[in-house]
């Protein structure tokens, strides 16, 4: 019987993350930070960010090469985690 998969994407692979928080300047930095831990390689000027119609959130898109399922979760349990962090999808 065939090894069941726990998830439909093939490794590697880019993968886009939509973080969003409420604006400010250490939000981006911080964001870096925890996705150069999980992606060393990759490149923060890549990273895209919009600000909400009101200015009080900001949304960033960073599209990490994603290795394996282990990495993607332990990713997205650093940004939920971190406290200038709203939503993670």
């Amino acid at each position: 019987m065939a090894e069941e998969k726990t998830t439909l994407l093939e490794f590697p692979c880019d993968f886009p993350i939509k973080i969003m928080g409420l604006a400010s300047n250490d939000l981006a930095q911080a964001v870096l930070a925890v996705v150069l831990k999980h992606d060393p390689g990759f490149d923060g000027a890549t990273m895209e960010m919009r600000a909400s119609s009101g200015g009080k959130y900001v949304s960033l898109t960073c599209t990490v090469t994603a290795t394996s399922k282990p990495q993607l979760d332990a990713l997205y349990m650093e940004l939920t985690a971190h406290p200038l962090v709203k939503v993670v999808l």
